[in-house]
């Protein structure tokens, strides 16, 4: 009998603090998620600015050297483009839908706002654009690292203490 309880007692405090860990973790991939977006949107602008080659190209190369969930974005763009017939600012925000989780909303109207000049201007309306979004992510990531210093210690923290207070209930 004591056995069975003590490891109902062990199973409620492990995954009390799991859930705890697993939120703080949404902070950190929020930060990872922003900073690759960046990454990938200065791989676009150089390669807009100095190369020939076709958004679909561009997108295909960029998806392959990030992240999955970032490269991802990037890939979707691009099978949306060729597959279903979309231009390129519909299948960006397409893919953003589709592929946005652990972003605030704010994020993603910015990374959207990148689909509205996409394919639609001549290549210097685009890096502008490129590099007004690319502004406002620098602010975005200061404030997800904000967020993340804040926190992801105070959920992972959290978690365990709200397990241990069942575990001490339920004794």
């Amino acid at each position: 009998m004591y056995i069975l309880k003590f490891i109902l007692l062990a199973t409620v405090f492990g995954t009390s603090t799991t859930i705890g860990i697993l939120i703080s973790k949404r902070y950190s991939k929020r930060v990872d998620i922003l900073k690759q977006l960046k990454n990938g949107l200065n791989m676009f602008e150089v390669k807009i600015e100095f190369s020939f080659e076709t958004i679909s190209d561009i997108f295909s190369e960029i998806a392959e050297k990030l992240d999955d969930s970032v490269g991802k974005i990037f890939s979707d763009t691009v099978k949306n483009m060729n597959e279903k017939g979309m231009y390129a600012g519909k299948a960006w925000e397409k893919s953003i839908d589709m592929n946005c989780e652990n972003l605030k909303k704010e994020d993603i109207i910015c990374i959207k706002s990148l689909g509205k000049m996409l394919g639609k201007t001549d290549v210097d309306g685009q890096i502008s654009q490129i590099k007004l979004v690319s502004n406002f992510l620098d602010k975005q990531i200061s404030e997800a690292c904000e967020d993340k210093n804040k926190n992801e210690k105070m959920y992972q923290k959290l978690g365990a203490i709200i397990g241990a207070v069942i575990v001490i209930v339920l004794i």
